[in-house]
Order: C-alpha cells, then sequence, then structure tokens
C-alpha cells in the first residue's frame, strides 16, 4: 500500500476495526530516546502529544540493541545504560501524560481541507493532529542475516542476531559470529559466564575497538575462548537440533564446531519503510530538514534525532535531544497560530512550575 501525504491510500484491511480519530496536538513517530524528549519539550509549550512505535516496548535503539552497554556522553549523566536512560525520560515526561501506541506503523499521513493532518497505523489507530514529529531513528533494524539455506529454520531458538536476555546463553557452548563491536562485546561479555566461546570471522581483521580487539586475542592465549578464521557455510542437527556449524577457512578445510547457539553480529540494515512514501524530501535516504525548527519539505511535518539529514549532522543522542527542543518550538504555531510563546527557563518560570507540577523554589 503506498500512502503519501499528499494523496493517500485509506484503505484497512478488514478485520481491523477502525475507531474515530484520535484528536491531539501532535503526533510523534517514534519512542526511542529522542522521540521521548519531544514529549517533554512540547509539554513544556502545553501541548499534548500521543507517540507511536513500532516496537512492542518504547526506547528505541537503546532499549532494543543495547540496554545494558553504558552510554558516556548524556550531558550531566557520566554514565547510564539504555534501560536507565529510557527509565530516567520516561519518568522525566510523566507530567505530561502522553499515550503510546506500540507496535504499529504510521502508513497513511494526509492533510485535511482545515490543515490538521489524518494520520492512521497498521493497527487502523487514526489521529487528527496539527503536527507530526518524526523521531524514528534510522527506521526499523533489520538483522544482516547469515546467509545458510535452512539456517532460518532455528532463528530465535538456536540463532540469535540480538541478546535480550543473557542469561539465556550462560552454561552454553556458544558461537559468535562477526568482527564489529557487537560481535567482540559479547564475546567477552560471554566469557567466564558461558560454557566456551568461539569467535567466528572471515578474517584476522577487525571493526570493533581496538582495546576490545587486543582483549579478545589475550583470552584466546589464556585459553579463555577461541579465534576461528572463516565462515560458517552449513550446519549439523539431530533430532531438529541444530549441534554443529561448518566453518571454512580460506585454506578451503572445513572445521566443524559443536554448539547450543550461534549469535550472529553481521551488523544491523535500517529501512525507513513507510516514512519513505509520505511525499518528503529524502536525502541518502534521510529526511531533509532545516535547522532552525527542524521542519520537512511538507509543513507541519518536523524529523528529530537520526532520521533526519542536514548539513553539519552528527548522529548523536544530545544532537537529537536539541534538534527536539527547536521542534517544539516550530510546532506551536500550528497547534498554537495566535500564541505568542516566548522561551522560558525551567528554574525560575512560575507557569513551567506549574506545568511540571512542582512548587516553585524561594530564593533568599
Amino acid at each position: 500500500m503506498e500512502a503519501s501525504v499528499n494523496e493517500p491510500d485509506l484503505a484497512v484491511p478488514d478485520h481491523i476495526d477502525v475507531q474515530p480519530p484520535i484528536e491531539t496536538d501532535v503526533v510523534i513517530v517514534g519512542a526511542g530516546p529522542v522521540g521521548l524528549f519531544q514529549v517533554f519539550e512540547l509539554g513544556l509549550l502545553e501541548m499534548k502529544a500521543h507517540v507511536i512505535d513500532s516496537l512492542p516496548a518504547v526506547g528505541g535503539q537503546c532499549i532494543e540493541l543495547y540496554p545494558d552497554k553504558p552510554i558516556y556522553d548524556i550531558p550531566a549523566v557520566p554514565v547510564c545504560t539504555g534501560q536507565e536512560l529510557t527509565e530516567a525520560l520516561l519518568k522525566q515526561i510523566q507530567p505530561f501524560h502522553p499515550t503510546f501506541h506500540l507496535g504499529q506503523e504510521v502508513s497513511v499521513v494526509q492533510r485535511r481541507d482545515d490543515g490538521r493532518f489524518y494520520v492512521q497505523t497498521s493497527k487502523g489507530t487514526s489521529f487528527l493532529c496539527k503536527a507530526v514529529i518524526i523521531a524514528g531513528g534510522v527506521g526499523s533494524f533489520q538483522p544482516r542475516t547469515l546467509k545458510v539455506p535452512g539456517l532460518d529454520t532455528f532463528d530465535n531458538t538456536q540463532v540469535f542476531y540480538r541478546v535480550k536476555d543473557p542469561a539465556l546463553f550462560h552454561g552454553r557452548n556458544l558461537v559468535i559470529c562477526g568482527g564489529g563491536d557487537s560481535a567482540l562485546d559479547w564475546s567477552l561479555n560471554f566469557v567466564g559466564k558461558a560454557e566456551s566461546v568461539i569467535l567466528v570471522h572471515r578474517r584476522d581483521q577487525f571493526r570493533a575497538a581496538p582495546a576490545s580487539v587486543a582483549k579478545m586475542h589475550e583470552l584466546c592465549e589464556q585459553h579463555e575462548m577461541q579465534l576461528v578464521i572463516g565462515q560458517i557455510t552449513g550446519y549439523e542437527e539431530a533430532d531438529g537440533r541444530m549441534t554443529e556449524v561448518k566453518v571454512t577457512g580460506d585454506d578451503g578445510v572445513t572445521r566443524r564446531i559443536p554448539l547450543n547457539y550461534l549469535l550472529v553480529f553481521y551488523g544491523l540494515s535500517p529501512k525507513l519503510g513507510p516514512i519513505a512514501e509520505w511525499g518528503l524530501a529524502l536525502e541518502r535516504k534521510q529526511i531533509v530538514v532545516d535547522t532552525e525548527k527542524f521542519e520537512t519539505s511538507v509543513p507541519g511535518i518536523f524529523a528529530v534525532g537520526d532520521v533526519n539529514h542536514y548539513r553539519g549532522k552528527k548522529k548523536l543522542i544530545l544532537s537529537g535531544f536539541h534538534e527536539a527542543a527547536l521542534a517544539a518550538f516550530g510546532a506551536v504555531k500550528y497547534v498554537f497560530p495566535e500564541k505568542k510563546v516566548y522561551l522560558q527557563y525551567t528554574t525560575t518560570s512560575t507557569k513551567l512550575h506549574q506545568v511540571l507540577g512542582v512548587e516553585t523554589p524561594v530564593f533568599d
């Protein structure tokens, strides 16, 4: 189904029960850290938001890719995990009572004659709003899979492309594929926890942090783990379970490695998904925005975070937070066209204290 801002296909599958549209000020597409902070910035300006995300939980990449890995570049927070950052942002936006619509993609965006946008999701949930802010990261992530015929039979039972529950692999024989940070990080993480860890990479050069590569070689010398150079070309199974993988090296020799689980970290391929069909100006599969208010080529639609593109763009969470603040001020003219909005500070503004539900501090 092709849908755009101008001429969408409003057809909905027969099995979906479409309810009357939810009316709100702003619809945010994406519930990652930047999308969550966007709720806060809109809330300070008294705009209400509904948040849509294709993932089943809030947190975006932080939760999907590295919930337990430390993040060091959040201002005033020396270190936190992706999980901790998400929880802190959820606590911060509590005063604004956002509503989340998870596990669904936005499939339709249509401007109405009254200037508002009609937004509809893959589950038939629909909205009427005055502005749309896309905070969808780089889109939905699809892992680059290991191309071995029949291997997909074991997806999510013995073959995994993401680690959501590390305890599942403790005490087991693991084969880990890849040469980047994820492959090295998880290999090092499981040493001493798994029964055995064997890292398989097609060459002896790595894309990971040098310190991780050095640590991996050190553990191999100590016989705490193994490194095998080659590529997985097949597997053996018995009673419906994969029992070993076949690794073929540059010398043409194929070795058999017994295992319980195979973890593959070949990277993730971002896909912009239905957003690419909305009629927005794109550059290299990213949404082009201005740097004054991060508005797209369609008035009233904004894009913040990794999904957007402009000269000098840096894909950092803190950059997305800055963009969210300016996008909120840009959205005001659509939500409250007659209202004059002034920059206020949460340290001193009694109005913002009322919005946040906190007492105004008294200074001597």
